[in-house]
């Protein structure tokens, strides 16, 4: 009866991760903040490049870049400030991502 009752328990824990809603700007894994690769470039053309290369999108929200599951649905939002919901992993410092919204 114990057995049963933890794992119950261990499973509510595993599904009760809440989403959450981090605000910053789509970069890259290479850039974060700075895009300083393509001189003369605007910022989304850099994080495109990037992204074409072994790069990934991920989101700058002002201190930390969160790399992010989702890498389709970031491409038009590059070099934007938007809105990701999604599962938040402070230890690998990723986003699994709900919904991109563009900030206001």
């Amino acid at each position: 009866m114990k057995l049963i009752f933890c794992g119950l328990a261990m499973g509510a824990a595993l599904l009760g991760a809440e989403a959450q809603t981090v605000t910053g700007t789509i970069t890259d894994t290479m850039c974060g903040a700075k895009h300083g690769m393509m001189k003369g470039q605007p910022d989304e053309e850099c994080v495109r490049m990037c992204v074409k290369g072994a790069r990934e999108y991920a989101l700058f929200d002002g201190s930390r870049v969160w790399k992010l599951s989702d890498q389709k649905m970031p491409a038009q939002f590059a070099a934007k400030r938007v809105n990701v919901t999604g599962t938040v992993n402070e230890k690998s410092s990723s986003i699994k991502v709900v919904s991109i919204q563009p900030a206001e």
